[in-house]
C-alpha cells in the first residue's frame, strides 16, 4: 500500500548504498523523490530508472555536500522542481578512519563539512520550505554510540554531532509539527563496506546478531519515520545495528 502519495522527498547521497535503498523505498511508498550525487552519474541514472520502472517519479541532482552552497542549494532545487518539500533525508557522508596522529587538517575539514555542516545547512534550508508536518531524518552511525576499536576518532566525532543537531531541531521545529530523528546504522553491506570485505568478519562479530545489515533494512526505518505512522516520533535515535551498541 502506498502511504506517501503526494509527498516530496529529498535524499542526499542517494545514488548508492543506504541512500539509493532509501530513495527507492520512499518512491515505492508513493513519494516523489529527488536525490543528490557527486560522482557516478551512471549509478544515479540506474536509481532513477529503478524508480521510474516501478511507476514512481525521480530526479537526480548533482551536488557536493562538501560545498556549502550545494548543501543548501540542493534543497532549494528539489523543492522548486517538485513544487514542495515534505521530507529531507540527510544521508550523504564520508568516512576517514585511521590513527589519531595520521589525520590531517584537510581530513578534519572534509569530514566535518560533509557529515555535519551539510546536514545543518540542508536542514536549515528545508525548514524554510517545509509546511506543517514535515520530516527531517538524518543518517548517523553506530559509532556515535559505541566506538569499539581505535581509529574512529574523527568519524565518531562527526556522527556524534548529529545527535545534538537532531534534538535541537526537534525542539526548534516541533511547534510547526516538523519532526527530526536520527537513524544509526551498524555494519551495512554496501560497496564501500562489503560484507565479504577484509574487515567484515570483525565488524560482524561486534554485533549481537553476528551479521551485516542490508541497506534495505535501514531504509525501512527511514520509511517508518517519514510515513504517517511516525508523526509523533521526534528528537529520537534509532539503532539499526544488529545489536552493535547492546
Amino acid at each position: 500500500m502506498s502511504t506517501m502519495n503526494g509527498t516530496a522527498v529529498l535524499v542526499t547521497g542517494g545514488s548508492r548504498g543506504i541512500g539509493a535503498a532509501t530513495a527507492v523505498r520512499l518512491a515505492r511508498e508513493g513519494a516523489d523523490v529527488a536525490f543528490t550525487y557527486v560522482r557516478g552519474e551512471a549509478a544515479a541514472e540506474k536509481v532513477v530508472a529503478r524508480i521510474e520502472a516501478a511507476g514512481g517519479n525521480a530526479l537526480a541532482l548533482r551536488a557536493d555536500a562538501a560545498d556549502a552552497g550545494d548543501a543548501a542549494g540542493a534543497v532549494e532545487r528539489a523543492a522548486d522542481v517538485l513544487g514542495r518539500l515534505d521530507v529531507l533525508v540527510n544521508n550523504a557522508g564520508v568516512g576517514v578512519v585511521g590513527p589519531l596522529e595520521s589525520l590531517t587538517l584537510a581530513d578534519v575539514d572534509r569530514v566535518l563539512a560533509v557529515n555535519v555542516r551539510a546536514a545543518f545547512l540542508a536542514s536549515q534550508a528545508a525548514a524554510g520550505r517545509m509546511a506543517e508536518g514535515g520530516r527531517i531524518i538524518t543518517v548517523g552511525s553506530c559509532m556515535a554510540q559505541r566506538v569499539p576499536s581505535p581509529g574512529g576518532t574523527l568519524y565518531a566525532t562527526s556522527k556524534a554531532a548529529l545527535i545534538g543537531l537532531t534534538k535541537a531541531l526537534a525542539r526548534e521545529l516541533g511547534g510547526r509539527g516538523i519532526t527530526a530523528n536520527l537513524v544509526h546504522p551498524g555494519p551495512v553491506d554496501t560497496d564501500m563496506n562489503p560484507a565479504d570485505g577484509p574487515y567484515a568478519e570483525g565488524q560482524a562479530a561486534m554485533t549481537a546478531l553476528g551479521r551485516f545489515g542490508t541497506a534495505d533494512e535501514v531504509a525501512s526505518m527511514v520509511a517508518f519515520l517519514a510515513g504517517p505512522e511516525g508523526r509523533y516520533v521526534t528528537g529520537a535515535e534509532f539503532a539499526v545495528d544488529g545489536g552493535h551498541a547492546a
